[in-house]
């Protein structure tokens, strides 16, 4: 843990190096009080100096002032490091979470990270703030006065920190129990997290099937889950403290006992003691709050091995050859896909060839393939077996940036920020001008609704749309998409969720974005369909018919059946 904390905070040695040297000087300071006491004791107490008894709380209050200083800039500077460090710690999981695949999402639900980012890394940031700021003034602190103790009566001194090494031992005993109940604790916090964001997310089911209560009744279990791990970890921590308060009265008790009987002998002045005794209660203060710091340390390294197991995790692979607008064809030769962990094909052996300008429509029963065949062009998913070619280029030996530059995409799962409607629509074109973005959104037949909303193109369209209907949303999708201006334009479902005016407009809208491009559709609606210049036909992964409306009806195979089952349905409602 302490070579990746290192690496860490690298970059700011500096401030650490600075923080270094103030608490040494503050640890001297420290020293330098307990030191203070024989004088105190000897010479203005017993020996009655008047001139002494002026100078000393002059000095003390010297040295109270500026240790207080010197600790305020030295926690100031720590507290800076800690946020600095947990800031490039969540700039680096939001970086490395863009860039992960696909697949990886689908393992791991957007609540669970959240909880890396904000949880784990709030963790770090404590023991960066506090603990660390504690290893550097009580570890020299320590040192300081036990040099001082030693200095003033090795014999003394030896008694006091005898019982030392038997506290640390068992403190770090305790660590290790710590740690595994920091790491359950973690995860209980990820699954409510997660729990919260699955919430919000579904709030309209939840009302919709009245599951508010039975939510509620399952949140408070987890939550207290978590209480229960946490206080887990309470109690360990506080073992600490304990243990350190029993063995450190054995220590004191034992130097108050010895150390008498040499004042009672006369070997030592009382000054001498009691400064020494000073020393020693002033090592025991800093020695707990070092135990307290190994505390922390064990909390800190599961969030740190949280951290870094989503770190770790592989980007998408990325080739360094340029894409550039289709001019040839979509080729897929011989392309099968499983997805991770699963033995069952997906995709099995499909070979065709999409010219530039075709629009190709993909249809097939639920679960046949046809979202996974389209996804697998802008790279989302790789090929297991085959390989799909662009202009005669394998799409896996170009970047990623340049392949899906060249592509739309517009789906039934509307994506939309919280944002402006501008916003929204410039999302894949942030250089461009406001007649552009107008133009596209006439285009896309959107124009008028965004004029009659508050803030015409600057209103907040609130979280995913939520605060205009679903057919406008699709309309600003298909603006942003018109505005790319992709060679490749990908359809998937785009109207399956829309009433039948909103279909219409939606629908006007994609006649305008499919203009002079080569399209891929996949259509609920096989009316939707029936324009294509060809039809694939998916069962079971593979391809079982290709052709035109027409033809397909003919030959009587899956396709037929499929128009005959939802004309029906339509004819029976």
């Amino acid at each position: 843990m302490f070579k990746r904390m290192i690496l860490l905070v690298k970059p700011y040695w500096s401030r650490l190096a600075l923080v270094a040297i103030l608490s040494l000087i503050v640890s001297g300071m420290t020293g330098a009080l307990a030191w203070l006491v024989k004088p105190a004791l000897d010479e203005v107490f017993l020996g009655k100096d008047t001139t002494l008894l002026i100078i000393l709380p002059i000095a003390v209050l010297g040295l109270f002032v500026a240790r207080g200083c010197l600790a305020f800039f030295q926690a100031y500077l720590m507290l800076s490091v800690g946020a600095k460090v947990v800031r490039d710690i969540r700039n680096a999981l939001y970086g490395h979470l863009l860039f992960l695949p696909i697949n990886e999402f689908k393992k791991e639900s957007s609540g669970a990270m959240l909880s890396r980012a904000i949880n784990d890394a709030g963790q770090l940031q404590q023991f960066l703030a506090q603990a660390v700021k504690d290893m550097f003034i009580s570890g020299t602190t320590v040192i300081v006065l036990i040099g001082v103790a030693f200095y003033m009566r090795w014999d003394l001194a030896l008694i006091a920190i005898v019982v030392l090494p038997f506290a640390f031992y068992s403190v770090k005993r305790v660590g290790i129990r710590l740690k595994n109940v920091s790491t359950e604790a973690q995860k209980k916090i990820s699954l409510i997290t997660e729990f919260f964001s699955e919430t919000i997310s579904g709030i309209k089911m939840v009302k919709v099937f009245g599951k508010e209560g039975v939510l509620n009744k399952l949140f408070m279990k987890r939550n207290r889950s978590y209480y229960q791990e946490l206080m887990r970890a309470t109690r360990l921590t506080g073992l600490t403290t304990l243990i350190m308060e029993v063995i450190g009265g054995f220590g004191i008790a034992s130097v108050l006992w010895y150390g008498g009987w040499l004042v009672i002998q006369g070997i030592i002045t009382p000054g001498q003691f009691f400064a020494f005794l000073t020393a020693i209660f002033m090592v025991y203060a800093p020695a707990k709050r070092l135990a307290a710091a190994h505390s922390s340390i064990q909390q800190s390294k599961a969030s740190l091995e949280r951290i870094d197991e989503l770190l770790d995790k592989e980007v998408e692979t990325n080739g360094k050859g340029h894409m550039g607008p289709l001019r040839d064809q979509i080729e897929f030769r011989k392309v099968s896909f499983s997805y991770p962990g699963s033995k069952r094909d997906v995709l099995s052996n499909l070979s065709f060839s999409v010219k530039k300008g075709e629009i190709v429509a993909i249809v097939g029963r639920s679960g046949a393939g046809k979202t996974t065949l389209v996804d697998l062009i802008p790279r989302f998913y790789d090929p297991r077996d085959g390989a799909i070619y662009i202009n005669g280029v394998n799409i896996a030996d170009v970047s990623l940036q340049s392949l899906r530059q060249q592509i739309g995409l517009v789906s039934q799962d509307i994506i939309l920020f919280n944002d402006t409607v501008r916003a929204n629509i410039v999302f894949g074109s942030p250089d461009v001008f406001d007649g552009h973005i107008i133009n596209a959104a006439k285009a896309a037949y959107a124009n008028d609704f965004i004029l009659e909303l508050p803030e015409g193109y600057d209103t907040i369209i609130g979280e995913g749309g939520v605060l205009i209907s679903g057919g406008q949303r699709q309309r600003i999708s298909i603006a942003r998409a018109i505005l790319k201006n992709p060679s490749i334009l990908i359809l998937d479902e785009a109207t399956s969720a829309l009433d039948a005016e909103s279909e219409m407009m939606v629908q006007m809208a994609i006649d305008a974005l499919i203009r002079d491009r080569t399209t891929f559709v996949i259509a609920h609606r096989l009316s939707t369909v029936k324009n294509a210049d060809r039809i694939i036909v998916l069962e079971n992964g593979s391809i079982v018919e290709i052709g035109v409306h027409d033809e397909l009806l003919k030959t009587g195979g899956i396709y037929k059946k499929l128009y005959d089952l939802q004309i029906f349905s339509s004819t029976a409602v």
